[in-house]
């Protein structure tokens, strides 16, 4: 496996009622909500983001969340799974807690030497715990509802159900820093050298129609280190005949979009400048953070949106 800092920077998932999708991730999975804040192309809905306890690259799960939609249906083209990292020793704890709390899960499996439980999140998101000890020595959210030595530590991987897997292989490997580990059955694992966010499944699987809709993930962010680095993998893109969005500034990272070869929208983006380069610590995950652009527009924007507590 590489030594690398590449890896999945974040996942973004389309929920249904954002307090119910705060109360779960917060509440059951005992993540830190960082950020509230507005979908930057349509300011009257949220976006939302829960990271582990230092709030890393490879943590962060966010959601637009849109009460109104249909429940989504998983098709091919899609990344269709979730899968936190924590650690080995935590499998009973998490059997306990999803026990008391009527989750229902499925598990402990294995899959590519790993013990993995599988669950849904409330908008029917197929999510999965994979216990592994090489992230017992990162930090988990240190003040949440789950103690920290049983904490997720951020994204063990997802798994991407498309119908082609080697064209999607070939830009992980030249582009984003991952490298062919094994094929079991119709599952490729792809692995860069990072403990959180560094694994990826490619499932080769039959043409099937989905539909979008609450539970079903937007888009796949891969980590871009610095500015220069980000520009650099947007021309590599670029070269192989993809048709890269402009660099678009977030505030908190930047950001390049482009569909890939399986169909899933992908995106690079950069490590930074991170969350708290937007707000005070005491404001992160409280305060609603615009960007400077709707500044002048904040009572109209947070009379609209209902209220989500944490």
């Amino acid at each position: 496996m590489k030594p690398s800092n590449k890896g999945i920077h974040h996942i973004t998932v389309l929920g249904g009622d954002g307090q119910r999708t705060t109360d779960f991730y917060v509440k059951t999975l005992g993540l830190r909500m960082i950020m509230k804040t507005v979908n930057q192309d349509d300011p009257s809905t949220y976006h939302l983001f829960y990271v582990n306890g230092t709030s890393q690259p490879g943590s962060s799960m966010t959601f637009f969340p849109w009460p109104m939609a249909v429940q989504g249906k998983p098709g091919s083209g899609e990344s269709a799974v979730v899968s936190f990292a924590v650690p080995s020793g935590s499998i009973g704890y998490w059997a306990e807690r999803f026990g008391e709390q009527d989750i229902d899960f499925d598990g402990p499996f294995e899959r590519f030497e790993k013990q993995v439980v599988s669950f849904m999140d409330p908008d029917r998101l197929k999510l999965e715990l994979v216990f592994d000890d090489s992230v017992n020595s990162v930090d988990a959210w240190d003040k949440g509802t789950v103690p920290a030595e049983y904490g997720i530590r951020g994204f063990w991987s997802t798994t991407m159900k498309i119908t082609e897997t080697e064209p999607t292989a070939a830009l992980l490997e030249e582009v984003f820093g991952f490298e062919k580990i094994v094929t079991d059955g119709n599952q490729t694992l792809l692995q860069t050298g990072n403990r959180v966010g560094g694994s990826v499944i490619l499932e080769k699987v039959e043409p099937k129609q989905g539909q979008n809709g609450r539970g079903i993930v937007h888009h796949v962010a891969f980590r871009a280190k610095d500015d220069e680095e980000h520009e650099e993998m947007r021309e590599m893109v670029l070269e192989r005949g993809f048709n890269p969005t402009g660099v678009i500034d977030r505030r908190f990272f930047k950001s390049v979009y482009f569909q890939s070869p399986g169909g899933v929208l992908f995106e690079i983006a950069t490590d930074g400048p991170g969350y708290e380069s937007a707000q005070n610590e005491e404001d992160l995950g409280r305060k609603l953070y615009l960007p400077e652009r709707f500044e002048s527009r904040r009572e109209m924007i947070e009379k609209r949106l209902p209220e989500i507590t944490v």
